[in-house]
């Protein structure tokens, strides 16, 4: 995938991405937001390996560039019956909250629906009140709630909101330009 709008671009995660990568899964600030305050423990072997089963139209690893420069990852899995599970992460804190974020997912969901996938879902952790201003403004909508879902890497249970949207649903930010 290669997605451009003016300064920023989405494309496929590559072998040269594997440090960068590995450097932000293992970021305990970076990862708490998903349950990983301690990161992922990754290795770059690891990181390269999950690059390489990324299968076009399957699922997609991605990197999110500003002027050519990464600050960020994206992803899409499929799920089945014309579905597909998206994710968003700007690494770079000082490039969060710049509104790159509505940006981004809109380019990256006008595509997944251009593609033919009906519905996209998502779930972020339910402290993450900032992900879920974004998701609504866009156009998802509150799937539910699970509590307690999961604990975290300190032992500490975390809950999810779940999120949807189908064709037609999307408010577009792609054209805003804010950058």
């Amino acid at each position: 995938m290669l997605l451009k709008n003016r300064n920023l671009t989405i494309r496929n995660a590559k072998h040269g991405d594997v440090e960068l990568l590995a450097s932000w899964w293992n970021n305990g600030k970076i990862m708490a937001h998903a349950g990983f305050p301690t990161g992922l423990g990754i290795t770059a072997e690891q990181v390269k390996k999950e690059i390489s089963v990324c299968i076009c139209n399957v699922s997609e690893l991605l990197i999110i560039e500003r002027d050519n420069i990464p600050i960020g990852e994206m992803n899409y899995r499929v799920l089945g019956n014309k579905s597909v599970e998206i994710g968003i992460k700007i690494c770079h804190f000082s490039e969060q909250n710049k509104g790159y974020g509505k940006i981004l997912l809109s380019m990256l969901i006008k595509e997944l629906f251009e593609r033919g996938f009906k519905t996209i879902v998502l779930d972020t952790n339910l402290n993450n009140l900032r992900a879920q201003h974004l998701y609504e403004k866009i156009g998802f909508r509150k799937t539910g709630t699970r509590t307690n879902a999961w604990k975290d890497q300190l032992g500490i249970f975390q809950s999810a909101v779940n999120y949807e949207m189908t064709e037609g649903e999307l408010v577009d930010f792609s054209d805003l330009y804010t950058c």
